[in-house]
């Protein structure tokens, strides 16, 4: 560990790490996805997939690395036990700052498949990393606001077009599928402008969830429950770089997913509907409490 060296220094050598690191594993992706390009045969893209998936495995482990080298984090981690490589996984946390990313990644690395997170649509236009997540499957989501519909109804019901059809292809291989509910990262701005009845959370969505229930649902060993909680103050990914997050508490869980909502139609079920909100809300009241405790254990 270079704990010996100013913060800028630290930040300035993971910086670079991190750029190496996304150069080469991205130009390596990009190799083994031509063929998905230009042959996509259902057998040849199982095998292509896999592949993939062992790149993306093995970029997240040398991200790891260089963490352990630079950075001098304290980690509280429970929960870790009795996870299954080979098993589909619905993935659940609280989200505060792009240094989530690197937490979930790190710890859940080859412990459960490949995280699969759900983006934006415009930043499949990031260079290299757009084209990553495109490699990889990740969902790209348009996420209209209701007033943006209202003036362009013709893009209706697209967000449920493209989730459906991310969540088609991860049934050909054990994938864990991630869904920050919460839909943003948490700033006290937005929790005061959404009026959030939760101290440490914004209001979850549960629409996202529902259709990936409706299509995988029989296929989802569990719910995984995750909880980060950073007790001395909420970081900038500048802020991790340069070492300056000294404690991370993550807590998880797995849950059993409710049997009546393993299959539903969100859209058009009022009943379905509500029950989904209340299951959502009832978990974000125990990860309110939970967060809760765990900052008033930190002081």
């Amino acid at each position: 560990m270079l704990n010996f060296l100013p913060s800028k220094i630290i930040g300035a050598i993971a910086g670079f790490l991190l750029f190496v690191n996304v150069v080469f594993w991205v130009s390596t992706l990009f190799v083994f996805s031509i063929p998905k390009i230009l042959l996509p045969w259902p057998p040849l893209l199982r095998i292509i997939n896999n592949i993939l998936h062992w790149i993306g495995e093995n970029w997240i482990a040398c991200n790891s690395g260089w963490m352990r080298l630079t950075q001098k984090t304290q980690w509280d981690v429970q929960g870790l036990e009795g996870l299954n490589y080979n098993g589909w996984y619905l993935v659940v946390s609280n989200h505060q700052s792009w240094v989530d990313i690197l937490v979930m990644q790190h710890l859940l690395n080859r412990r459960i498949p490949l995280l699969k997170f759900f983006i934006k649509r415009e930043l499949i236009k990031v260079p290299f990393m757009g084209f990553a997540w495109w490699a990889l499957d990740y969902p790209f989501l348009y996420r209209h606001s209701s007033e943006y519909l209202q003036k362009h109804p013709e893009q209706k019901g697209k967000d449920y077009e493209a989730t459906r059809k991310a969540c088609e292809k991860f049934g050909i291989i054990p994938t864990s599928v991630m869904n920050f509910l919460e839909g943003t990262r948490f700033t006290k701005s937005k929790h005061e402008k959404q009026k959030s009845e939760y101290q440490y959370l914004l209001r979850p969505k549960s629409g996202g969830l529902a259709l990936a229930l409706n299509v995988l649902g029989k296929k989802f060993n569990s719910l995984l429950d995750i909880t980060i909680v950073y007790p001395d103050g909420i970081p900038g990914f500048g802020d991790f770089l340069c070492g300056r997050v000294k404690r991370i508490t993550v807590r998880m869980r797995t849950l059993e997913i409710p049997k009546e909502l393993l299959q539903g139609n969100y859209e058009e079920d009022p009943a379905f509907r509500d029950a989904m909100h209340k299951w959502v809300q009832n978990l974000w009241r125990e990860k309110d409490k939970q967060i809760q405790a765990l900052m008033e254990k930190a002081q």
